[in-house]
């Protein structure tokens, strides 16, 4: 039998204590590891919490890269822990902090909240143009559905937000995940609140400077810069 090759990878992981207050700090955990190309950066912490340090915080649910809770930044760069592959990230050692712009929890979790007050700013609920017996269908292959296609798979993630400079210097924009929300909405010939929703978008969309930091980084695929510039 083969010998399993391990490979050591050292993790240095942002710690915050919320009863300590201070700006929080690093801490250094080496792991070897059995199989980079199938193991993950959750995987990892996860094993850094049972096998190291069982107070690290870390928020997931899913583990599929669904629910998007496990967002951060990982080496300089927002994505989902459970589907970044740690063969895929170069050098020696891994770098993870929490996402920019939000509050911080504790360790790698932020506080939401503020996402989704924002989110909620874009109206991101459907309301039919017209009262109707039966659901008013876009076919799958129609224009209209093509154009609203990938961004209806937004899953709140965050890394988005985290990667927005504007986010930063603009304490009140809305930010490219409710802007995505409201485009998908604005493209639909079956809502009822276009005009409501797009006033709100319109005092958000000249906000952004198009750097696509956000299309960059978003695990779903979806570019958030182009919604913008629809709405534009």
């Amino acid at each position: 039998m083969d010998r399993v090759s391990l490979k050591k990878r050292v993790f240095n992981v942002f710690r915050y204590d919320p009863t300590v207050g201070d700006d929080g700090h690093f801490d250094r955990f080496e792991l070897e590891i059995e199989n980079e190309s199938k193991t993950t950066v959750l995987d990892a912490l996860l094993r850094v919490q049972r096998k190291h340090d069982p107070s690290l915080a870390v928020r997931y649910a899913c583990r599929v890269s669904m629910c998007g809770s496990c967002g951060m930044v990982i080496n300089g760069q927002e994505g989902l822990a459970c589907k970044t592959v740690i063969a895929d990230l170069k050098g020696e050692e891994i770098n993870l902090r929490p996402l920019n712009h939000f509050p911080v929890v504790k360790d790698l979790v932020v506080d939401m909240d503020p996402f989704f007050e924002k989110y909620r700013e874009a109206m991101p609920y459907f309301e039919a143009l017209e009262a109707q017996q039966e659901p008013s269908i876009i076919r799958p292959d129609s224009r209209e559905r093509e154009d609203i296609g990938l961004s209806t798979e937004c899953i709140a993630c965050g890394c988005c937000v985290s990667s927005c400079t504007m986010a930063h210097w603009h304490k009140d924009y809305m930010g490219p995940a409710g802007l995505n929300r409201a485009f998908t909405l604005l493209a639909d010939s079956r809502d009822g609140m276009r005009v409501e929703r797009l006033i709100r978008a319109m005092d958000a969309c000249y906000n952004c400077r198009l750097e696509l930091n956000c299309t960059e980084v978003c695990p779903k695929e979806i570019s958030p810069t182009r919604s913008i510039k629809y709405i534009q």
